[in-house]
């Protein structure tokens, strides 16, 4: 039996309604998930993150609803892949033809059944379970996404304008985190029969690093081992 680490996942949690949220934020805390707290769609919004693994989003709520909001983060290329559990009165049928339309995943009636809620939410996320990698389609770390399939790089959804040899040479170090290439490997496994200076790589490694921006450090450089792709130095830079 597949049993869910739950203190590995992050929940954001949705709703005008702060006693609902104190409720949801208890019950689901006890669980081990690490919970995120917003009052609407806007405050949502300024939280959001890519390590978010699942959102429960209430439908309405002043100043952005929940249709909205979805509408929104199923449109941005690095959030789309989260998962959605609306909440919403039993009797709105339309707010849940919508929502499925735009994207929600399952939808809980009010008043929420705390027992039903728990297990719809280990459902999608077992079902959701590896979709941060997307089957080796994309790398996410923070708001850096790595599109590998269509071969392209974000910065909080904004492109990155790399070259296809400095996206062929990301890509092969992100590929393989924390191992380091020398610059002869690099050479070998991207260049093979072209004769260049390996102070090629050198000069991409850097033009790389200034256009990651704040992401830039993400690229480590040993003396003697080569590059390396480490995700942790930007969580310790934070």
């Amino acid at each position: 039996m597949n049993i869910l680490k739950t203190n590995n996942y992050k929940i954001l949690l949705v709703d005008d309604e702060q006693d609902i949220l104190d409720i949801l934020n208890y019950n689901l805390s006890k669980e081990g998930y690490k919970i995120i707290c917003a009052e609407n769609g806007v405050d949502a919004l300024d939280k959001m993150s890519s390590d978010i693994n699942l959102i429960i989003l209430d439908v309405m709520m002043p100043q952005m609803d929940g249709l909205e909001f979805c509408k929104i983060i199923k449109s941005k290329i690095n959030y789309k892949h989260i998962p959605i559990i609306f909440l919403t009165a039993k009797d709105n049928e339309i707010d849940e033809i919508i929502g499925l339309e735009i994207g929600a995943d399952d939808y809980i009636y009010k008043p929420i059944s705390i027992r039903k809620l728990k297990a719809r939410i280990k459902v999608l996320l077992r079902r959701n379970q590896g979709n941060d990698s997307k089957s080796s389609k994309q790398y996410i770390c923070n708001n850096l996404l790595l599109d590998y399939e269509n071969y392209r790089v974000y910065i909080k959804n904004n492109i990155v304008n790399l070259t296809t040899n400095e996206m062929k040479i990301l890509f092969l170090l992100s590929r393989s985190p924390k191992r380091f290439f020398t610059r002869q490997e690099i050479l070998n496994i991207l260049w093979k029969d072209v004769i260049v200076s390996d102070r090629t790589v050198d000069t991409h490694i850097v033009s790389i690093r200034a256009k990651l921006e704040n992401y830039s450090n993400i690229l480590e450089t040993k003396r003697g081992l080569g590059y390396s792709f480490n995700p942790s130095l930007y969580v310790q830079q934070k």
